[in-house]
């Protein structure tokens, strides 16, 4: 695998990675790509656990950018990396850069990274997938055919616009159940919910607004917490936040971030370089720490635990609590 040289310009995000090239393109519904990236050596890829997202760089030297995107193999020994991206319009650019690449285009990607992998002693996997949720269902779901682990999956999807269909069914056969309107969806959510066997883990992947559903209907029903895991794609919409000073303590530098102005932000107009990628709370890039003050933590990366010990936030979407904090930058 080849690394960077000095005349390449690489993102952080990406600085553990290496280059693959595109080896195929194919449209699995009218919005959502599937893009299949090798070696261009032909080498073994690194393997990954299921559930692992690749963090691929687009844009050039003046506006490089960096996103994540869950990777539909099962990770064992793989010869290639696969991922589905689904066109976002309005979004950053990275959906509309990764519709744009074809065959034999070559690419900057890390290595695999999970936070949402399979748990080794579960009795069962109840994947519930909605809409481009499907992607690292269809991973779980390859992990659980290879390894004969047992598995179920709800997956959401408007008639015509499901992508992996055929894979899926392949894979789980009757053990798939498909919803096309909300009303059966919750039918067979709350039927399944309630009919699992002691040590069944819930998976749970799509839209924010789906996921805390379907996630607060599990605890409702006494699911424990431990039970219960997520993968984020994107975060719902933040209010503009009040205006607070950050405090830079290794240079004393006072820095006032206004309503509506990220951290982050704020942070880079004042010269101040932070390692990012999502830049919406959810990959953990951003990561500062902080020294005094308590952070009004948005974010969808840090455990319960890690936000009331205080002693980091996610620079991007999380503001403070207080008029001034002091950070370790």
């Amino acid at each position: 695998m080849t690394t960077p040289t000095l005349e390449q310009v690489v993102h952080p995000a990406v600085e553990d990675g290496f280059e693959l090239e595109v080896t195929d393109r194919r449209m699995q519904t009218k919005s959502i790509v599937s893009i299949t990236f090798c070696d261009p050596s032909g080498a073994t890829l690194p393997s990954y656990v299921a559930g692992s997202h690749l963090v691929v760089q687009y844009g050039d030297a003046a506006n490089l950018r960096a996103n994540a995107y869950s990777l539909t193999g099962s990770g064992d020994n793989p010869s290639e990396y696969t991922i589905s991206v689904l066109l976002v319009e309005d979004g950053g650019g990275g959906s509309l850069a990764m519709h744009r690449l074809d065959v034999g285009d070559r690419v900057w990607v890390s290595r695999a990274r999970s936070n949402f992998a399979p748990t080794a002693n579960a009795t069962h996997s109840l994947l519930v997938a909605a809409g481009i949720g499907i992607t690292p269902m269809l991973s779980h779901a390859r992990y659980a055919a290879e390894w004969g682990s047992s598995a179920s999956m709800i997956y959401v999807y408007r008639r015509g616009e499901g992508a992996h269909v055929e894979e899926v069914r392949e894979l789980l056969g009757p053990a798939l159940t498909e919803c096309h309107d909300r009303g059966s969806f919750q039918k067979v959510l709350a039927e399944k919910l309630t009919t699992q066997r002691l040590g069944t883990h819930l998976y749970v992947c799509g839209p924010a607004a789906f996921m805390d559903s379907v996630l607060g209907q599990a605890r409702d029903l006494g699911w424990p917490e431990g039970l219960l895991h997520s993968e984020h794609f994107g975060a719902g919409e933040l209010d503009a936040g009040e205006p607070f000073a950050a405090i830079l303590a290794r240079s004393g530098t006072r820095l006032e971030v206004p309503a509506g102005v990220s951290l982050l932000e704020a942070l880079e107009k004042q010269g101040k370089q932070v390692a990012n990628m999502c830049r919406k709370g959810i990959c953990g890039e951003c990561t500062v720490p902080v020294l005094r003050g308590t952070p009004q933590h948005r974010d969808l990366y840090l455990s319960d635990e890690e936000k009331e010990e205080n002693t980091v936030m996610m620079c991007c979407v999380s503001r403070s609590m207080d008029e001034e904090l002091e950070l370790d930058l």
